[in-house]
């Protein structure tokens, strides 16, 4: 059989995905969906119609936001089978994604929390403990990950205003757990008259590679839940920055007022728009 979808999908994983920051997500997403779908036929048997059967199928499966990453990725594939003479045309070509996606709307299920708190032990320092840290604080992912060790005092995280998004400088109560974090945190020395960062694995620049510490944490709550469940699970995907709207909502069921939550999220006073 000429062009197996195996091999094509493994050249492409090698060659193409290999330069993308997602490339684990990637490789898992065809080792999960497109492989079990059409392994065993060839690349060139492969029409639309088998395209909008696999989408169609996540769709029904009540999985829609997993069947728009799959078109994007088998979409991808094609094209670059077009470019590199394998095909002359794309299967892919004009089918739409099935679901319309709502922009920043994600919030984790509280089991979804629980198996993220258990892979982030597995995930380890620096990216594990910190997202811990954002489930606990509410705060943005850039001025956690530039916290340093002067900017805590006690149970009082406090931000300069040159450090946050609205040029406000915040205080953040810390909670004995988010206390636990820090303390038990590496010491890593700075350059010499630099203040010691807490998130960093140099001493000299905070901790960077945001998609592949995301994807680490998603496979590894991926693999808590499967262990907890006896069968394997797919958590929809999330990004760090709905840990934050995920406090905002806990605090929201907890019966925390408005004003106190936007407190929390250094928000504008009395502000109807965003994350609250």
């Amino acid at each position: 059989m000429r062009d197996p979808v195996e091999e094509i999908v493994a050249e492409f994983l090698r060659r193409d995905a290999a330069h993308n920051r997602s490339q684990a997500a990637a490789e898992a997403m065809f080792r999960r969906h497109v492989l079990p779908a059409w392994a065993g036929r060839s690349i060139h048997d492969i029409g639309r119609r088998d395209v909008l059967e696999l989408v169609d199928g996540l769709v029904d499966r009540g999985t829609p936001t997993t069947a728009n990453r799959v078109l994007a990725g088998v979409r991808r594939m094609f094209n670059w089978c077009v470019e590199r003479d394998i095909l002359a045309a794309s299967p892919a070509t004009g089918v739409k994604a099935p679901a319309k996606e709502r922009a920043r709307d994600r919030v984790l299920s509280d089991d979804e929390l629980r198996w993220l708190w258990i892979g982030a032990e597995s995930v380890g320092w620096p990216f594990g403990p910190l997202a811990r840290f954002l489930l606990l604080t509410g705060q943005r992912v850039g001025e956690a990950a530039g916290m340093t060790e002067a900017e805590v005092e006690g149970d009082v995280w406090s931000l300069p205003a040159g450090r946050t998004k609205n040029g406000r400088r915040h205080a953040v109560p810390l909670s004995p757990a988010a206390r636990a974090i820090l303390e038990e945190a590496p010491v890593i020395a700075p350059p010499p008259g630099a203040d010691r960062l807490i998130f960093t694995t140099t001493g000299a620049a905070p901790v960077s590679g945001w998609t592949r510490a995301r994807n680490r944490l998603h496979a590894a709550m991926e693999a808590a839940a499967a262990q907890e469940r006896g069968e394997p699970v797919e958590v929809p995907r999330w990004t760090l920055h709905d840990l934050r709207r995920t406090c905002a909502t806990g605090l929201a069921r907890l019966g925390t007022p408005v004003h106190v939550t936007e407190a929390v999220l250094n928000h504008v006073s009395g502000s109807r728009a965003g994350i609250v």
